[in-house]
């Protein structure tokens, strides 16, 4: 029976792990990787249910270990790349959950070594693609949906179907989240960290009310009237960072792309099945809008396209933007930026994306999912005793523990469908739990699918389109061709 371990009263731990600096999902860095080590904790454990329980907020505390040593067999090395950086942590609780639940697992297994190679995630992307591309993944790593197919191909990453089917575990699994990690029909990766938004406009209400709304307009022919009040005032009336080139796709388009489409043309696109194509009218019809409301009108910061997310968010956080568009990861930083401020942080509202010009599929919609999922090196299964401890790492990482330690302790969601108690969360945690699982129709988010080489087409284009440099019709046709030839491998 695979070793087990549960929320206990280590909170030590946690605080340990949230090292004061500034971070996100996203935040490009030049630093040398981090050589990852945790903090021993008291432990505290229970004999986990095949249920989940719910946890109450103010008893969550951090994953602990056992103090006895597991039942594995493995005495060595496990190398593990991922981009849950300690700054990340700091203002993100998906990062923080996940960062204490590894130091957790290192507590438990005293006799195995997790070298970590932690990177930021743009740096990730990158050096995690060049390690694919010769071969040398490391043992345990994130891996990215768009990815997952070309991946299985060159038979780089372990066929987890029968692990995941047979884990312990396996009653709770949200099995519907595995589908940016299967190929034909296999699963590649256990979802990892939170599911959450990509999507989501965040702004200071009192701002918008001095410029005549009482809440955020559901219209952007309203928020472009609010724009000439705010341009007179010197500020930006909407924040927006695209200089890492993936933002205008994960956290714009890939929401309000489907107001023109409707949902179902991107199932198709993600079957290959032929009926969709990126030139269908519909999604042309999503990027004239974008570069319209980008390029157009003065909406945006002026230099949303040389800005990181990062960026743009300070820009809002220091007054100087009425509103933001990022994702659920700068929701929280945000808000534990502004949590000592009582003032801003009761008038940070969040809203959905406004309904564009000539939209025929609009609803309240905000694209929800998980881009990153555990996977092994498909060369670990030569070592049985190590392979058992990379799928026990990997199922303890997906698991309950982290399920409910980010559910209670921030609202976010996780592949385990962990029942917890949301009232002892902050009001603004709330919020953000029911925007993006109960009050809003979720979508897949585009870049969690197909291969990198439609987005490393789409994405740079979505800058050049939005400079002028494009049209629509010629980035949709490029678009196409990509995704043509990814479907041909």
């Amino acid at each position: 029976m695979k070793f087990r371990k549960l929320l206990a009263v280590c909170l030590s731990l946690a605080m340990a792990l949230q090292l004061a600096a500034c971070g996100s999902s996203a935040a490009p860095s030049t630093a040398a990787p981090e050589s990852e080590s945790a903090e021993t904790a008291a432990a505290e454990t229970a004999e986990a249910d095949a249920e989940p329980e719910t946890v109450p907020a103010d008893e969550v505390e951090a994953p602990a270990a056992e103090s006895s040593a597991s039942d594995l067999a493995y005495k060595g090395e496990i190398n593990f790349m991922h981009y849950s950086t300690s700054e990340e942590a700091e203002g993100n609780g998906s990062s923080d959950g996940f960062r204490s639940c590894i130091a957790a697992w290192e507590e438990a297994h005293p006799d195995i070594t997790l070298n970590q190679d932690v990177l930021a995630n743009a740096d990730y992307k990158t050096q995690i693609a060049t390690k694919a591309a010769a071969d040398d993944l490391p043992d345990v790593f994130l891996l990215q949906g768009m990815n997952t197919a070309n991946w299985a191909k060159q038979g780089l990453i372990l066929d987890l179907t029968d692990i995941i089917a047979s884990s312990p575990d396996a009653s709770g699994y949200n099995m519907d989240l595995l589908v940016p990690f299967t190929s034909e029909g296999k699963y590649y990766a256990m979802p990892a960290v939170s599911g959450g938004t990509c999507t989501v406009v965040i702004y200071d209400a009192a701002m918008w009310k001095e410029a005549g709304f009482d809440s955020f307009p559901t219209t952007w022919a309203d928020v472009e009237k609010a724009s000439e009040y705010f341009n007179e005032q010197g500020i930006d009336t909407i924040a927006f960072g695209n200089g890492g080139q993936w933002q205008m796709n994960s956290c714009f388009l890939s929401c309000f792309g489907y107001q023109y489409t409707g949902t179902e043309w991107f199932d198709h696109i993600i079957a290959g099945d032929g009926k969709a194509s990126f030139e269908d009218e519909g999604f042309v019809k999503a990027l004239e809008q974008t570069k319209q409301l980008f390029a157009d009108t003065k909406i945006f910061n002026s230099d949303f396209n040389s800005v990181t997310n990062e960026d743009a968010r300070e820009y809002f956080i220091a007054g100087d933007a009425a509103a933001f568009i990022g994702g659920n990861w700068d929701y929280s930083y945000i808000a534990e930026t502004l949590k000592d401020d009582a003032e801003k942080i009761g008038n940070m509202k969040i809203a959905v994306l406004p309904e564009g010009s000539e939209a025929t599929n609009y609803e309240n919609m905000q694209n929800n999912g998980f881009g990153y999922g555990l996977a092994i090196n498909a060369k670990v299964a030569d070592d049985k005793d190590k392979l058992d401890a990379c799928i026990d790492l990997i199922e303890y990482l997906a698991g309950p523990s982290f399920a409910e330690y980010v559910g209670s302790k921030y609202g976010l969601g996780g592949f385990y469908k962990a029942d917890f108690d949301t009232s002892g969360l902050n009001s603004w945690d709330v919020d953000l739990y029911n925007y993006s699982y109960v009050d809003n129709k979720a979508v897949a988010i585009y870049d969690s699918f197909l291969g990198g080489d439609v987005w490393n087409t789409l994405n740079p284009g979505l800058q050049d389109l939005t400079s002028g440099k494009t049209d629509a019709a010629s980035l949709a046709a490029d678009t196409q061709k990509a995704y043509e030839a990814f479907l041909a491998q």
